[in-house]
């Protein structure tokens, strides 16, 4: 009761009513969440100027080939496939993940049982996509894993979103408590971790993401030299503006860890970004990737 009055504050009030437009947008038919997201995508572009700034310049960096008329066009992609993936966290959160096998492809599923049969624990490495959560409850459907999140600033939303996870997983680990993390590999489970997002120079080392320098966290080959955990990586595309997704696993090529941070990492970054590749715009450009740079280095985000 103590936690239901907290959140009945003024303070919430928003948060809630955010939470039940979630709700009630996960219930419309598909073409009306994607006609919902088209709008509120539109919206983003024309007012959020600088989360706009942000996913021009990632794609600028990561993507040199394209100019600047398909860059724009992308990056509304890019605003389009994160509104959607609003509502299909919301579709996760709500449904369960049997009610979305129909429309799910899965491939390599051999490669993450062989993982697991090692009896070793596994370490699922998977970038932050549009339809992370989305992706989590497909993910459920072929094993029990454990994922590693950041809390929310806000408690209400912070509570929503762990409740949703816990619906379909059977843990969620702050991504800061090492020592759990390091436990549940040793218990034999599947831990769920994204290595791809620039938490700063400490615990990093500098290498390259898409070309670009990129401060890329060195806690993924100690994990795994910790417990001796094979790592297998994980994507998930929606197949254009469907309702259809595959989901899919495969295995790094070179042998992990190395001893050496920055080789790890860049083995690391490559897999990831040859899964993002495979449906760019699906991929969080919103967030300054390319944020922490060397001493020296000019600014990309301004």
């Amino acid at each position: 009761m103590e936690v239901e009055d907290r959140f009945s504050a003024p303070r919430y009030w928003p948060t809630w009513i955010g939470i039940s437009l979630l709700r009630l947008w996960a219930k419309l038919p598909w073409s009306l969440q994607c006609a919902i997201a088209k709008l509120l995508a539109f919206a983003a572009y024309r007012l959020a100027k600088r989360r706009r700034n942000i996913v021009n310049t990632n794609l600028k960096l990561a993507f040199p080939e394209w100019d600047a008329t398909e860059r724009e066009n992308k990056t509304k992609q890019v605003l389009f496939d994160n509104m959607l993936g609003l509502v299909e966290t919301a579709k996760a959160y709500s449904r369960p993940p049997e009610s979305f096998r129909s429309k799910t492809t899965f491939k390599n599923v051999d490669i993450l049982q062989s993982a697991i049969d090692q009896g070793r624990g596994v370490l699922l490495l998977g970038a932050h996509y549009s339809h992370l959560d989305f992706g989590g409850s497909l993910l459920s459907m072929v094993c029990a894993p454990n994922a590693i999140y950041r809390p929310n600033n806000n408690a209400l939303m912070d509570r929503y979103i762990k409740q949703g996870r816990l619906s379909f997983i059977d843990n969620v680990i702050e991504r800061s408590d090492m020592r759990t993390i390091a436990k549940t590999l040793k218990q034999g489970k599947i831990v769920w971790y994204p290595p791809d997002q620039d938490y700063g120079k400490k615990h990093s080392v500098y290498a390259p993401f898409f070309g670009v320098n990129a401060a890329s966290i060195i806690a993924t080959s100690r994990l795994v030299r910790f417990n001796q955990s094979p790592v297998v990586v994980m994507s998930v595309v929606r197949h254009g503006n469907s309702d259809h997704y595959t989901l899919e696993f495969h295995a790094l090529d070179e042998d992990f860890p190395s001893g050496d941070d920055i080789k790890d990492a860049t083995i690391v970054n490559q897999a990831l970004e040859r899964c993002i590749r495979k449906a760019p715009t699906q991929y969080m450009w919103t967030h300054r990737r390319f944020k922490t740079q060397p001493e020296g280095r000019a600014k990309f985000y301004k």
